[in-house]
């Protein structure tokens, strides 16, 4: 009885893998000391792929089905073991089934600022994480590329390689769209689609399908940030200069209110809402001037025209104060500094 149990062992008539769920990809069949009987049966479930090896060579490939293993249905294998007729005896082979199942929710980030170049403001740096999908696409290539001769093979295992693939491609997705990074930031679809765009052949080389790629969130450095805010207001009010300078000066009232000369209740509101007037008017000529295809015109007239109010030392000093600042972020150029200067001084006179 014994002896017969022994010899029982040897032989393999079913061939079939049952996943657990705990994220395995590649998963080699036990054959320890045992051998393929000879028309023994294959089961290749739904989401799943067979990859018979013959001596490290990756010879024949099942997608879902049932199979009666014969030299019709291993061609590849009787070649390599040139059968030039049906074998009939037990036969050893290596077996791997893989997952080809969609992996959901992978995260991917960037551990530290990474920086890429764009063609409006040179080097930026940014952080960004989102998640994505994928499933095996192609096993041989996987089978030979990845997962090799282990008995199992995790989505565990494969995490980094395919984060440190998302990092790596961040840089080059952007320089290939050819779409300013303010539009990619402040659209983080069309962020996802020019970064999966570069990422599907890059996946494709060990095997991999890209499913779907997200982009949750995208951090800027707080002065880009404060340049991307400022488009979007301009987008609100779209080219109606009007509405831009009462939507800028919206914005500088309240902070004119609260430090203008120290000043507390009414008389720090009137400071405050003179001064933003001030700026109003100063960032209305300035961009009238730079936006009008008559600016030498308009700014001839403007300066014929009389004054039409006083200013005070105080705010004459605070919007000189504001248009430094304005300056310095680079929305004025040095020569309408000087020019708005000259003149907010001369009213000092």
């Amino acid at each position: 009885m014994a002896l017969m149990d022994f010899i029982k062992k040897q032989f393999i008539d079913i061939i079939q893998w049952t996943e657990t769920g705990d994220g395995t990809l590649a998963w080699r069949f036990p054959m320890a000391e045992m051998e393929i009987q000879n028309g023994a049966s294959l089961t290749v479930r739904e989401s799943q792929v067979a990859v018979f090896v013959n001596e490290g060579q990756v010879a024949d490939v099942f997608g879902p089905g049932m199979y009666k293993l014969t030299t019709q249905t291993l061609p590849v294998l009787t070649y390599l073991k040139n059968w030039d007729k049906l074998f009939e005896s037990p036969f050893k082979s290596d077996v791997y089934f893989f997952s080809t199942r969609q992996q959901v929710d992978q995260k991917w980030g960037t551990p530290q600022a990474i920086t890429i170049r764009d063609k409006d403001f040179g080097a930026v740096r940014l952080r960004a994480f989102g998640n994505y999908s994928f499933r095996i696409g192609d096993a041989k290539r996987f089978h030979t590329e990845i997962s090799g001769t282990r008995d199992i093979y995790s989505v565990t295992d494969l995490d980094g390689q395919l984060r440190g693939m998302v990092l790596q491609n961040i840089s080059n997705a952007i320089a290939s769209s050819g779409v300013p990074f303010l539009d990619l930031a402040a659209n983080q679809i069309q962020f996802a689609q020019a970064l999966a765009a570069q990422l599907v052949p890059e996946f494709e080389k060990i095997g991999i399908k890209l499913e779907n790629i997200t982009v949750q969130n995208v951090s800027l450095p707080e002065e880009l940030q404060k340049i991307l805010d400022q488009k979007i207001g301009m987008g609100m009010v779209g080219n109606d200069m009007g509405k831009f300078m009462q939507y800028q000066t919206a914005q500088a009232i309240p902070k004119f209110a609260e430090g203008a000369g120290g000043g507390s209740g009414i008389a720090g509101d009137a400071m405050g809402l003179g001064a933003g007037v001030a700026l109003g008017q100063v960032l209305a000529q300035n961009l009238a001037q730079g936006l009008s295809p008559n600016a030498a015109a308009q700014a001839a007239a403007t300066q014929q025209q009389p004054a039409v109010a006083v200013v005070s030392p105080a705010d004459v000093m605070t919007t000189l104060e504001k248009l430094g600042e304005l300056k310095d972020k680079g929305i004025l150029t040095q020569e309408e500094f000087d020019a708005k200067k000259a003149e907010l001084l001369k009213k000092l006179v």
